[in-house]
């Protein structure tokens, strides 16, 4: 039997932001493969996998029987945080969803996170919405990853409770929220990436909303503000190449 958890870059890096000896509960888990992957890494930690879906569920179950990890991984059918007991875990993972998804399950699910200080979300798009949920319920953004991978691109944020400095600054938070604050430090490859092809999508958005018989002005000027920003940000990187 192999002992090799073939995970997507994606995972690794999610993964990569957990602790030694993490009680962790991944949220959504799909065959389980994060939890047994860090499981077998790393001797001392223990998961939870959640999952909402019959079919997800049995094949997590399976996963979870083939490493033989059986006494370190529960494997959970229930919607959301629903399937944890309180102060049962102290690190949370949420991968492979949108930010307003990922913003629902935590919000609906605020009364389990008392004793978790660790929230690590992969959200597929609208990050800000995460963003803005750690900022709202006491979590503060202390890292973020952004990787493509077969042609996506994934962004990754970390947020912990015990953290005081918060990375964003009063003055140009708003732009912080969208592109993220450690990312917008950094401007690798799939940061730049992404930007150009939200800055080319928005565009085509705009056209489509001025040509429109009704207006949303307060949409549009926020969408050409937005626009602006993304067109600051890739010309700043061009001109450092």
């Amino acid at each position: 039997m192999s002992f090799n958890v073939n995970l997507s870059e994606r995972l690794k890096q999610v993964a990569s932001f957990l602790p030694t000896g993490a009680l962790f509960a991944d949220i959504g888990s799909d065959h389980a493969y994060l939890p047994c992957y860090v499981c077998l890494q790393d001797q001392t930690s223990q998961a939870i996998a959640g999952e909402v879906n019959e079919g997800p569920y049995e094949s997590a179950l399976r996963t979870v029987q083939q490493f033989k990890m059986d006494d370190r991984i529960d494997v959970r059918l229930g919607n959301g945080l629903a399937v944890l007991d309180q102060q049962e875990v102290n690190q949370l993972v949420i991968a492979g969803m949108g930010g307003s998804l990922i913003r629902n399950i935590l919000e609906e699910g605020k009364d389990k996170l008392d004793a978790v200080n660790h929230i690590i979300a992969q959200p597929n798009i609208d990050a800000r919405s995460v963003r803005k949920w750690f900022i709202e319920n006491g979590y503060v953004l202390e890292n973020e990853g952004i990787l493509e991978e077969n042609g996506h691109i994934y962004e990754i944020l970390s947020a912990k409770r015990d953290i005081r400095k918060s990375p964003y600054q009063e003055e140009i938070k708003e732009r912080q929220l969208l592109f993220g604050p450690y990312l917008m430090r950094e401007k690798n490859t799939a940061f730049f990436n992404k930007w150009l092809h939200e800055y080319e999508k928005l565009q085509r958005v705009l056209v489509q909303m001025e040509e429109a018989k009704v207006k949303d002005q307060a949409k549009v000027l926020q969408f050409n503000l937005e626009l602006k920003w993304m067109e600051e940000i890739i010309n700043e990187i061009d001109n450092q190449k």
